[in-house]
This record gives structure tokens, sequence and C-alpha cells, in this order.
């Protein structure tokens, strides 16, 4: 991408498009270069900087530009021209020719040519464009045919003028909306942080309730439907509501003996939630964290935005149809474009994946620092330092994974667009289809990459090793995993609406005081996507917590049990739950039973080789020692391998004496927690 970059900027095109061209393949506000062929070409035009088009209102759709004659002039018309009288006035007043370079000002109204080469009447107000020296329309009515090719609910220019109208009326308003919705986001982050333990019950609650009255009142209906059928109307409304009736049972069934599974995998689902606001209040500068991201993302599309339209203007002058010039690329640069395509997306991809092993790093260190007080004073740095010093890679192959699956998608897509309307039903059918799983695919490639940036900051494995232990760990805590992703993103999800509505509601009541225009739908969307964008940011943080905080507690429960010198790094409230998953467990008569399954969290090739030389060396061996390096004395079999967290090993010592009165061999196994350096 960079050398894309340079090459556009080597062949002139960053000049063309900063300071503009004309018709003939002249730079504004420069001396050119003749172009074989071309009349006017080869101009000093270094006092007339600014580009005016004959008739800037002919816009082609199709090709997506302005089909008009373009001129270097030294100044914009700052009002409305109607004769070639006013056009030849402004020339001898301002010294700017808005004709042809071929007639002088003094031929404006004499010479026949005037018609054709003169601008298309009545010349519009204009002003040039900041930082890229084009004369634009002030008024923008001439382009109410390119907006409602745009946007398609406008039917004429007048709604077009009010919707705008409303927008630039009532700017105060949404930006107070704007920033309503920022408090609100934030506010409802404390009020998860401190009433999780109730909101999810509450939730969970008011999904089975409103289940079970939507299927009651389904049934009610057509009972009371089936009483009454005199038209065919009524007979088909009555099959409607059996099949809907049945459907909600179905659901409703469903939905409960899920609910009846997962009740005590909500529980660690509360605790998860309890101890990612607290995760919040010791690292407060995670909130801020969407932030520095979509600052990143804003610098990097304007970047890329640039580069194409670099792009646009690179290449060879080449004679059209019409004699004038335009500039072209031939053989295979024509083709950079894709690459820069691909580009945005994995750069893109990149960034988000930065964010969320930046996030992980801090959160992975705040678990497992025992004495919270001992806390790096700036973790999200520390994370951040890590990542760019070991992880770039491992972030770059995730992301890159992702691209490679969401192109396929993008150009069945395009295909599907393109094709809209001529395919047939089963050639539709079958490229939705393929749509559908891709994207279905490219979300389960998201979440594990997620998994695998938390097992990169927590054993700081590469990205593929890191894949499959978190793969690993999510399947056998498959039901976990489901129970918080299920009731936590669906609390996640009410959360935003909660939001939007009450940030829309606001809206409503606040818009609705203004007089001073007639529309207030696109200030009131506006107002709502913004509140949906803010709430998203702050959540999806949230929800990114509380996975890797899944995963660390895995981790603590598979190499530690809470005995003296492996000690839990967890928060009391999630001892509180292993505490009462013990228990229960005891009550059952099920020590090792289901629950205790579930919690499998990665192991270690080093812990599998502890284990096996502990089981050979505790073998009775003949006297003499066969097998021993000292027969009569006392060996020791030395290894180590994480029991019990990250950067802590455990020392494993086998010490083995023989007697040879018993021609038996007996060993000792000792085993220590190392606190790595």
């Amino acid at each position: 991408m960079g050398f894309i970059c340079g090459f556009s900027i080597a062949t002139g095109a960053a000049a063309r498009l900063l300071s503009g061209y004309d018709s003939y393949g002249n730079i504004c506000g420069q001396k050119n270069v003749k172009v074989e062929g071309i009349v006017n070409s080869g101009l000093d035009l270094t006092h007339r900087k600014y580009v005016f088009f004959l008739d800037p209102c002919n816009i082609d759709l199709v090709h997506q530009k302005i089909k008009s004659i373009a001129l270097c002039v030294s100044a914009c018309p700052r009002k409305e021209l109607k004769t070639l009288a006013d056009i030849q006035n402004f020339a001898e007043t301002n010294g700017s020719t808005l004709c042809s370079y071929e007639l002088q000002p003094s031929e404006y109204t004499t010479d026949p040519r005037a018609a054709k080469l003169c601008p298309k009447f009545p010349v519009p107000e204009s002003a040039p464009i900041p930082f890229f020296h084009r004369c634009a329309p002030v008024n923008i009515s001439c382009y109410a045919k390119f907006a409602e090719a745009l946007i398609t609910f406008v039917s004429d220019s007048s709604v077009l003028h009010r919707l705008i109208s409303g927008v630039m009326t009532s700017k105060e308003i949404i930006m107070g909306l704007c920033l309503l919705s920022l408090v609100l986001s934030m506010i409802l982050m404390i009020i998860i942080r401190y009433i999780s333990r109730v909101l999810v019950w509450i939730l969970t609650i008011l999904v089975i309730l409103g289940s079970l009255g939507g299927t009651g009142v389904l049934w009610w209906l057509y009972a009371k439907q089936r009483m009454s059928l005199e038209t065919q109307v009524a007979k088909d409304n009555l099959q409607a509501l059996l099949i809907y009736a049945i459907a909600a049972t179905v659901f409703t069934v469903i939905l409960f003996l899920i609910m009846l599974i997962m009740r005590k995998r909500v529980a660690l689902t509360i605790a998860l939630f309890h101890v990612a606001g607290k995760v919040f209040i010791h690292l407060p500068l995670l909130v801020f964290q969407p932030f520095w991201t979509f600052f990143v993302l804003i610098l990097f599309w304007t970047y890329w935005i640039a580069v194409l339209l670099f792009l646009g203007t690179t290449g060879s002058p080449v004679p059209n149809e019409e004699g004038f010039v335009e500039f072209r690329m031939a053989g295979p640069l024509k083709y950079m474009w894709w690459y820069h395509v691909v580009g945005l997306i994995w750069i893109s991809e990149f960034i988000l994946a930065c964010q969320q092993m930046t996030v992980a790093g801090a959160v992975v260190t705040y678990y497992f620092t025992r004495e919270k007080r001992n806390l790096p004073f700036t973790p999200i740095l520390a994370s951040v330092n890590r990542l760019v010093c070991y992880h770039l890679g491992t972030v770059a192959k995730g992301s890159f994974i992702i691209t490679l699956v969401k192109i396929p998608r993008m150009i069945l897509m395009y295909i599907h667009t393109q094709l809209k309307g001529k395919e047939n039903a089963c050639a539709r059918c079958m490229l939705k289809a393929c749509i559908c799983c891709l994207w279905c695919l490219e979300k389960c490639l998201t979440y594990l990459n997620q998994n695998a940036y938390t097992a990169t900051a927590i054993n700081s494995t590469n990205f593929c090793t890191s894949a499959k232990d978190a793969f690993v760990i999510l399947v056998e805590n498959a039901l976990r995993v489901a129970a918080i992703n299920t009731v936590g993103d669906f609390m996640l999800f009410l959360g935003k609406v909660l939001i939007v509505c009450s940030t829309g509601l606001a809206g409503i009541m606040l818009l609705n005081y203004q007089r001073d225009y007639t529309i207030w739908v696109l200030p009131l969307i506006i107002v709502c996507l913004f509140a949906f964008l803010v709430a998203h940011c702050f959540l999806s943080i949230y929800e990114m917590v509380v996975d890797v905080l899944f995963l660390c507690f895995a981790i603590d429960t598979k190499y530690n049990d809470g005995s003296p010198g492996r000690e839990f790094y967890m928060d009391k409230v999630l001892m509180e739950f292993v505490e009462n998953s013990r228990k229960s467990m005891k009550e059952a008569g099920r020590g090792g039973g289901a629950e205790g399954r579930e919690l499998k969290p990665m192991e270690t090739t080093a812990t599998s080789k502890m284990e096996t030389d502990a089981v050979v060396i505790n073998q009775s061996i003949p006297s003499g020692g066969k097998g021993l390096d000292s027969p009569s004395g006392t060996t020791s079999v030395h290894r180590q391998g994480p029991c019990c967290g990250p950067k802590v090993f455990c020392s494993v010592s086998v010490f083995c004496s023989s007697t040879e009165e018993l021609g038996l061999v007996s060993c000792v196994i000792k085993q220590t927690c190392i606190q790595n350096t």
C-alpha cells in the first residue's frame, strides 16, 4: 500500500487532485507540458488556481463524474450571472475569464461561438472547495437529481431542502442529544456494575413471562376466532393464528428448557459481570479505548480515501472521443485499486484486533495480580507495549483470516446486487445461502480470534497455538460459554435498545417544540444512530472484558485449588461461585461430575510430561536399581510447567531410594510453586 501511495504521488496524481486540472490536461496554478494532439494544452496557468465547470449540474450518475468542460480560472463567480454581458463584466472586473481559452473577454458578446464555449445560463453563485480548488455551486438545488439517486425517500428538491434545513436549525439539539447518549452509556455501565445480580434475573424472568404471555394470547385469539368462521378471510386468519400459536409454543418450551438447564450457569455470568465492573473501577481508561480506536480508524480511512482519489487521477494523458484529455493507467497497474480495497479491510480489522489484544492484556494483568494495589501505574500502556514488541504478528494473522472470509462475501454481495432482478429463483437462493454461511463463518472466526488474543496475552504463545487452546477450552466449557453469550449479550443488547429509546424519546420531546422547520425525521435518525454507535462501543468493551475474565477464570481453576501455595487469583465473588459449585457437587454425590468437567482449560505440554515421569518413577523396581542412576542412594527428577498462573511455575521433584533387602524402590514426590522473575 505504501508503494501504491508513492506511485500515485510520483506520477503527479497528488498535484492533479489537490490543484485540479482542466479538460485539456493542464494543471491549474502552474506551467504545463504540451500534450500531443490536444489544443489548449501546455498553457501557463500560474495565476489561474481554480477549476470552473461550464455546466456544474450536469452529473453522469453511471460514470460518477461531471459531464462538463472544465477550465482554470482566477476566481469563482460570487454572484449569479445571467447573460454574456454579465460574464464579460465579471472578466473585466475580476480578471477571471469564464469562457474557453480561445475567446477573449471582448469577444464574449460578439463571437457566435460564445454560446458553445461559455458557461450555461444562469451561472450559479459558487465558492472554492477548501484544499481542492474547485468552484462548487453554493446553492445545492442543482444537485437535487443526484441527491434523489442517493436518497430514495427524497421525491423533490423541496423535501431535500426541508430535511437539510431541519438538520442545520437543530444542530445544537443534535449535539446535546449525542452528549446525552454518551452520558447514558456511562451511567448504564455503572448500573450494571452495582445491580448485576438482580438485573440478569429480572431480564430472564421478563423474557420467560413475555414468551408465556405471547403464547397465551395467540391461543386465546385462535380459540375466539374458531367460534366465528364466516368468510374465507377468517378461515385463512384462523390457520395463520394456529401456525403462530404452535410456533410460539415450541419456542417457549425450548426457551424454558434452556433457561432450566442454564440456571446454574447464570450465576457465573452474574459474577463475571460484577467483576467486570470492578475492572473498570481499577482501569478507568478502558472506557476511553473505543475513542482511541475510532480516532485511529478515522486517520486510516482518511489516508485510504486520499490515496484512492490519487489513483483516480493517476496515469498518462489520453485523448477521449470528445477531444478532451483523460488520465488512464495501462497494464497491470490499473488493478492496483483492488489491492487497495483489500488493504482497507485487512488494516481496519488489524486496528480492531489491536484494541482486543490491548484490552485482553490489561484485564489479564488485573486478574493475575493478587494485590490490586500493586497494579502497574498504566496497565493499558504496558499492554500496548507488549503488543507492539511481541504480538503484532499475532493480530496481523488473525485479522488476515477475517479478511479472507470477508472479501468473498463482499464479492458475492456485489454480484447479487448487479444481478438483482435478472437471476432465477434458484440462483438467488444459492447466492443468499452462500452469503449467509460466509457471514456466520466470519462471526465465529471473529469470536475465536478474540479468545485467541486472550490466550496469547495469558501464555505468550503464537496465534495458532493460542487459537487451538482457546477453541479447546470453549468446547469443553460449551454450556458456560453459551450462558455467558446468551444471557450476557442479551442483557447488553437490551441496554443498547434502552439507550437508543431514551435518547430518541428525549429527541422527540425537544424537536417537537421546534417550529422553525417542518421535517425533523433526519435529525432524529442521526441522533438514534449515534446513540446506538456510542452504546455499542461502550458495551462491546464491557462484553470483551467479560469474555477475557472467563478464560482467566477457567485457567485459574485449572492450575489452582485454593490450597496453601496454590491460592486462587480470582475475585471473592468468583470464589463464592466456586465454593457453591463444590458444595452442590458434594451434596449431589458427583465429585467429578459434569460440573467439574466443564472447567477444563488449556493444558500445556510441560504438564503432560510432568505427570508421565511421576507415574513411571513411582513403579516398583527390582533390587539392584536397574533404571536408576543411583541404586542405593537418592535420585531427583525435576520438571517444570505452568501450574499456578502466568509466570508461576510448578517444580516437581521425585526422590527415590532403593532398599536391597526388599528389592524395591520407594519414591517421594515434592511439588513447589516458583515465581519466575
